[in-house]
């Protein structure tokens, strides 16, 4: 069968994504997404959605790794699928979706989408003397470092990744430098993709996260420079309770093509 697909990218991390209101996609075929995802061979992206219909909000996520199996929450796809829901005229400017058993909202303006993402509680987030762990919809390791550009973020993390105490799980490693009072520089590895990625939503939002609860940072809207561009992060925080947590950015329309199953 011959599905048409549209390539959409957030900051340079590029998703495939497919209609499948009409189910008819073979979501189980972790095999041929990760063909799909596969940049010599396939279309090639760092993960690929599914948009699909859902009873409690306009949409569903369905949202797999570059490795095809299941993935967790991903804030640049999601900021990138509901670009996609507008192109094809299920939403107007805002919208509410489905993801990962959760509801998120989101708002649309020009390629600039704003996501609403989880609420985040200080008890959560785990000081350690080289790092910090969250989970903003998906498991990050942030770690500042020196002279970033030149830092070996393959090879560390790919380490810390499979490595204790995250092993078969894993988690996501962000690397990042400080700029300024509001400014971060962050380069990551993503669990699933296994290598580095121009940009990653939920990183850039542990990132901030973790630079303004270990007081690095007092602002509460915090500008993230990526490899692929430029995202942002606002917050509040109510005594121990992180919300209105805002991740920033654009998402863009690349191309479409059609691929056979």
């Amino acid at each position: 069968m011959i599905y048409t697909f549209y390539k959409y990218q957030g900051a340079g991390n590029d998703f495939v994504i497919i209609d499948n209101q009409n189910e008819q996609f073979p979501r189980q075929n972790f095999k041929q997404i990760k063909h799909i995802c596969d940049r010599k061979f396939g279309v090639g992206a760092d993960g690929f959605m599914l948009l699909e219909t859902s009873q409690q909000a306009d949409f569903k996520m369905t949202y797999h790794n570059a490795d095809g199996k299941l993935g967790s929450m991903c804030g640049n796809g999601g900021r990138c699928i509901v670009a996609f829901a507008k192109f094809i005229g299920l939403i107007d400017n805002s919208t509410t979706f489905e993801a990962s058993n959760s509801i998120y909202q989101a708002t649309i303006e020009n390629n600039e989408v704003r996501l609403k993402m989880n609420d985040l509680t200080t008890r959560d987030i785990q000081v350690y003397p080289d790092h910090v762990f969250l989970n903003t919809g998906s498991p990050h390791h942030v770690a500042l470092v020196d002279d970033l550009d030149n830092f070996p973020v393959y090879t560390q993390g790919q380490k810390i990744r499979h490595g204790a105490p995250y092993f078969e799980e894993g988690t996501n490693v962000n690397f990042i430098e400080q700029l300024n009072n509001n400014t971060l520089k962050i380069r990551t590895f993503e669990r699933g993709v296994e290598n580095e990625t121009l940009a990653c939503g939920t990183g850039v939002t542990a990132a901030a996260i973790a630079s303004h609860f270990t007081k690095k940072i007092e602002d509460n809207h915090i500008f993230v420079k990526a490899i692929g561009g430029n995202l942002s992060v606002s917050f509040e925080l109510d005594q121990n309770h992180y919300k209105n947590i805002i991740l920033s950015g654009p998402a863009t329309y690349v191309f479409k093509g059609e691929i056979e199953i």
